[in-house]
């Protein structure tokens, strides 16, 4: 007698913001499972309406993660295939989605990841930073003396440095960053791929300023600049005067077309072979000498 095929667990990416972006093998999966566990089934609805999708809905989220694990694993044990949803991104990030996948894992259930977008990686490639190696710590920590021993931890990280925040605890993770890490630079992403989606980029003073003029609303996702190496600062990146000179000419050019500082880095470094560091601080001293003749 054969032994009936174990059902299997998808785990579904979904839109951050825009409902077009999504695979179509994460479609073709939503429209052939036997159930959708989602996050929020309200949220996960809107979604189904505008393909087309017409499957039985169950809710899985932090305070009924233990009751409806029970339910999908015996959808799984009778064969049945369960797709795994949140209300944005990949599942298990910065939600318990993770524990189901873990419980499913220890069953013996296959488990099969279906990539979609995600705000973290997002966010990082279209801040400029080095993207070689980063970490990614989820949301901020809420009380103040959390904050302040969380920072301080990642004072000396030389990586690049991913978050969630909230919108009213913005400013003061901002300000917090600020005392703690020095005025580098950071990217704030707001609602991504949405209607209203906002990038600004700046150094964390800059970005004081700006959080400080208006009322702050939807979803922060902050990609903040590793500690400069200390070392590299020091070496001169080039002796020869007109050397220097061209580049500054070029650099300027660059300015007045408007290109960001991320892109006029990216240039020069790649032309002249000359470190980060010092190109960035010649784009500040530029962009200084220009406000003021102005």
């Amino acid at each position: 007698m054969e032994s009936k095929q174990k059902g299997k667990l998808y785990i579904c990416g979904t839109p951050i913001g825009n409902l077009e972006d999504i695979t179509l093998r994460s479609l073709n999966i939503l429209k052939t499972v036997d159930l959708i566990a989602a996050e929020d089934t309200r949220h996960t609805r809107k979604l189904l309406n505008f393909y087309h999708i017409k499957k039985p809905l169950t809710s899985y989220y932090e305070f009924n993660k233990d009751k409806k694990s029970s339910l999908i694993l015996q959808h799984l044990e009778k064969g049945q295939n369960v797709a795994l949803v949140s209300d944005a991104g990949m599942p298990g990030i910065c939600d318990p989605g993770f524990e189901i996948v873990n419980l499913a894992i220890k069953n013996g259930f296959p488990v099969a990841p279906i990539p979609g977008v995600s705000a973290l990686t997002t966010a990082l490639v279209v801040s400029g930073f080095d993207m070689s190696r980063f970490i990614f710590d989820g949301f901020v920590p809420r009380k103040k003396s959390d904050k302040l021993k969380y920072f301080t931890s990642l004072k000396d990280e030389k990586r690049t440095m991913i978050f969630y925040e909230s919108p009213h605890r913005l400013k003061d993770t901002l300000g917090m960053m600020l005392k703690i890490m020095g005025d580098r630079q950071i990217v704030i992403n707001r609602e991504l791929t949405k209607l209203f989606e906002e990038i600004k980029r700046g150094s964390l003073s800059e970005m004081i300023n700006w959080a400080g003029e208006k009322e702050l609303r939807g979803e922060f996702t902050l990609v903040l600049e590793g500690v400069r190496d200390k070392k590299d600062e020091k070496i001169p990146p080039i002796e020869n005067k007109n050397i220097q000179d061209e580049i500054k000419k070029k650099m300027n050019n660059y300015l007045k077309k408007g290109y960001y500082n991320e892109d006029i880095i990216l240039l020069v470094m790649k032309e002249y072979g000359v470190p980060k560091n010092w190109v960035y601080q010649k784009i500040v001293d530029l962009r200084k000498d220009r406000k003021q003749s102005s």
